[in-house]
């Protein structure tokens, strides 16, 4: 299998990256990439950008070093309603929306209930394209619900590279994507 898009990255504009954009788009270039979706962390995470940096990409080239781009944002789900931390009408501005639930934002974990509401709700949201890593265990969810609402809601489920690298910080990531994946498999 040959990689084409990489819709998942960040730069030090997300406070806990390295790279910058064009030093992200050179890595692309050299791994024959087609296109490239930079979608920073929005406003809640500690020490990513302000609202105003989502507000202003609407002015960034969309080609660039020979690669498709697309900007973006990776937004947080911050509570059991699905609630994001970008407003509506910046989402709308957004080429790509990856929501995800991480613990700098949504805090400790409600539960498979509550953390699958939560999930449940972003994925209502017009404005959200993915869910991130929703294989994360320390979060645990309802898969069958949550395949179920991606396939309704047409939001697409992130099998995130990052997970299920050895020695990676989340739990049971390889045993729930693949749980995930039978499941989209099924349905």
């Amino acid at each position: 299998m040959k990689d084409l898009i990489d819709i998942h990255t960040h730069s030090i504009s997300s406070g806990h990256a390295y790279s910058t954009l064009q030093e992200n788009l050179q890595i692309a270039k050299e791994k024959g990439l087609k296109a490239l979706a930079i979608t920073e962390h929005a406003p809640e995470m500690p020490g990513s950008c302000h609202k105003f940096y989502f507000h202003n990409i609407k002015i960034m080239p969309r080609k660039m070093n020979g690669i498709d781009v697309l900007f973006g944002s990776e937004v947080n789900i911050m509570d059991e309603e699905g609630t994001v931390d970008l407003h509506e009408k910046i989402l709308g501005e957004m080429d790509i929306v990856i929501a995800s639930i991480h613990p700098p934002c949504f805090g400790e974990s409600r539960g498979i209930e509550g953390n699958t509401k939560a999930v449940v709700n972003a994925m209502k949201n017009p404005g959200i394209d993915i869910i991130g890593h929703p294989d994360d265990g320390r979060y645990e969810l309802d898969y069958e619900v949550i395949v179920d609402t991606a396939k309704a809601t047409g939001t697409l489920l992130e099998i995130n590279n990052s997970s299920i690298r050895p020695g990676g910080f989340r739990k049971n990531t390889y045993e729930n994507a693949r749980k995930i994946l039978e499941l989209c498999k099924e349905k």
